[in-house]
């Protein structure tokens, strides 16, 4: 009985981790469905090479050659040595250790050898990032909306990289120390950066290296399961949902501003003389709000843009009203729109009624949407397809066409349009008499 109770508890560990992930994953996609609804199945052969260029081939990250280069080392380590984690599983629900060696053979040296490259290339890039952010300390992660918990997460995500490349590497020294030492472990694999760490184990007895060799293996294992659980709270959730995000993303001209829909069918039938004045052009199913005033009133894309967030800053390092002092900061509306939409979520799980707050109100203010200009910069800068422009047009509407709360300078261009139908406040009659004070 007793050879059995690792495996028991691994199993236990196991599926209790990978249920709470599964659960958790269910929450974030119930709360994105809490968006309105919005199709984008069209064009699905140009949607699957835009996903495969921007989230699988990373064409945006190597913009900025040398992060983005180390960014590309970190994804595809994070990959290939997730891989090993597979014969972890196995060996954990086995009992055995090492098995896919003696199904692999000599191949099984060359993928032992490629996980050790890249885990020391995972850690070197690691260092490198947290020099970034905290000794060289750059601009755009030490904006006002990274405080607390944002700058927190970021550096226990890279703490947790350390830590579980750490005991990968170490696992493997202690298990190649016992190959090589009473041939407790039978002799495979290929170890290159670990065999460096076997002086560790000098002077040690056979079962204290064991005893180290089995705890970096539980721990190893055990903080993978941990750390996919920490998706959930992290901003590092965009390693799962970049995929579909980009899939999601819109494929029309970045220029192009979609119509409101409801606006455009109210439209029509005021221009059809033959329609029924009285008519509802939306018909059974009229619309709750125009535009958005909170999460509830953003398409589902939207809500998934914000879970997206890599909380990067690129898109507020190039917004021109950001680096002109202005208080907007397109990464800042992703995160009030991912904190807003958690807090709904929460009452959901709580069963208990959602709050009063809104977006437009409690989250981002006015001063911070009519500071956009509208000029895309940040849908083009962003690595993974993420749209801030349309969450800050969908609010604006919602100022103008239901709270009539657009600023002064955009009302009186608006009256003139309606009333002189350009937006200047000379009577259309008096448009060319410009011609005339020059020919005086």
């Amino acid at each position: 009985m007793s050879a059995v109770l690792p495996n028991i508890a691994f199993a236990v560990i196991f599926f209790g981790l990978v249920g709470l992930f599964v659960r958790n994953i269910r929450r974030i996609i119930r709360n994105i469905k809490l968006g309105t609804a919005v199709s984008r199945s069209d064009q699905p052969k140009k949607r699957w090479l835009h996903m495969a260029k921007i989230a699988l081939g990373q064409s945006k990250m190597v913009r900025k050659p040398i992060s983005g280069l180390l960014h590309v080392v970190v994804y595809i380590g994070f990959v290939v040595i997730n891989i090993e984690l597979l014969e972890i599983v196995v060996d954990g629900f086995l009992g055995t250790h090492r098995i896919f060696a003696l199904y692999l053979g000599a191949a099984y040296n060359v993928l032992i050898f490629t996980f050790e490259v890249f885990a020391l290339l995972v850690l070197v890039s690691v260092f490198f990032f947290w020099t970034r952010r905290n000794v060289v300390r750059i601009k755009r992660f030490w904006k006002s909306e990274m405080s607390g918990w944002p700058k927190l997460d970021a550096d226990i995500i890279l703490y947790a990289e350390v830590v579980l490349m750490g005991l990968f590497l170490t696992m493997n020294a202690a298990d190649f120390w016992l190959q090589t030492n009473d041939a407790v472990y039978p002799t495979v694999g290929s170890y290159p950066i670990s065999q460096f760490l076997l002086p560790i184990f000098d002077g040690m007895e056979t079962s204290q290296v064991i005893a180290i060799e089995r705890t970096a293996w539980w721990l190893h294992i055990t903080g993978i399961l941990l750390f996919l659980n920490y998706l959930y709270y992290s901003k590092h959730l965009h390693i799962l949902l970049a995929f579909p995000n980009t899939y999601f993303a819109k494929l029309t001209p970045q220029g192009k501003l979609p119509n409101m829909a409801s606006v455009t069918d109210e439209v029509k039938l005021m221009l059809d003389p033959n329609a029924d004045p009285y008519a509802n052009p939306n018909g059974d199913n009229p619309p709750n709000t125009f535009g958005a005033a909170d999460v509830t009133d953003l398409n589902w894309v939207q809500l998934m843009n914000a879970y997206s967030c890599t909380e990067c800053g690129r898109c507020t390092a190039v917004c021109p009203a950001n680096l002109t002092g202005k208080k907007l900061s397109p990464r800042k509306i992703m995160m009030d729109t991912r904190d807003r939409l958690t807090e709904v979520g929460q009452s959901i799980n709580k069963g208990v009624a959602i709050n009063d707050n809104v977006l437009h109100e409690n989250y981002v203010t006015r001063e911070e949407l009519w500071a956009c200009t509208s000029c895309n910069a940040c849908v083009e800068a962003c690595p993974i397809a993420i749209d801030p422009l349309s969450i800050i047009m969908d609010m604006r509407r919602y100022l103008v066409m239901e709270q009539s709360a657009a600023p002064t300078e955009l009302n009186n261009m608006m009256t003139n349009v309606e009333n002189n139908g350009a937006p200047w406040p000379f009577n259309q009659q008096d448009r060319i008499a410009w011609r005339e004070e020059i020919n005086t």
